[in-house]
């Protein structure tokens, strides 16, 4: 299973951009997605993820201002990242798991808000 992450880039705060994700490969349903991020020297964070149900979590930190949403024919993920924060600076990876069996990792997407 390989994932394809893009969308990333340079806003200035208080901008949108929106993180795209596509699965390829053998990929056993049901599975859930999810949007992490990371910057230098901390650990990764959960910043959205979304079921098989399309029953949705997020950060407190981007609740109100980040959609994750899913496109099961296309084994992709989205987010939608409005009214963005410099501290919302970051690499942005996506993940496809299914509890118990699998957890795949995109690349990264390089997501910088700054003026």
């Amino acid at each position: 299973v390989q994932l394809q992450a893009s969308g990333g880039g340079l806003v200035q705060p208080g901008g949108s951009l929106r993180l795209s994700c596509v699965a390829s490969g053998s990929i056993q349903s049901p599975y859930a997605l999810g949007w992490y991020r990371q910057v230098p020297g901390k650990q990764r964070e959960m910043v959205a993820a979304i079921t098989n149900g399309a029953t949705t979590n997020y950060a407190d930190s981007v609740k109100g201002r980040f959609t994750i949403s899913r496109d099961n024919a296309k084994n992709a993920v989205y987010l939608q990242m409005n009214s963005l924060k410099p501290e919302d600076t970051a690499v942005y990876y996506c993940n496809i798991y299914r509890t118990g069996f699998y957890s795949y990792w995109g690349q990264g997407t390089l997501v910088t808000v700054s003026s």
